[in-house]
């Protein structure tokens, strides 16, 4: 099946990590630089979705990557590891670096 981003749900999602951040639609359309607040509410709504700029940029203000914000009907293909698991994978590349 052709992967779709359900837009209703992004919303939902995206509202949500708001809230979870303390950060208004207003903070969102000034970190954006939007001309007006009208696009966060059309995304959180599910009327609209932001642009792949936009997306990235919100990745940025919520510390999380892009595929966390977006819902869509395939299955989750990547699974993010803790940050300690992301720690000792990290340290083991650098090692491997080093070493190379």
């Amino acid at each position: 099946m052709f992967p779709i981003i359900d837009r209703k749900r992004t919303g939902i999602r995206l509202r949500r990590i708001m809230d979870e951040r303390g950060l208004s639609v207003k903070d969102v359309q000034q970190y954006l630089e939007l001309g007006s607040v009208q696009s966060v509410y059309h995304w959180l709504n599910g009327l609209s979705m932001p642009t792949i700029d936009n997306l990235y940029a919100l990745s940025e203000l919520f510390q999380m990557p892009i595929d966390d914000l977006v819902c869509g009907n395939r299955d989750n293909v990547f699974a993010y590891k803790s940050d300690s698991q992301c720690e000792r994978i990290s340290a083991y590349y650098e090692r491997l670096n080093k070493a190379a």
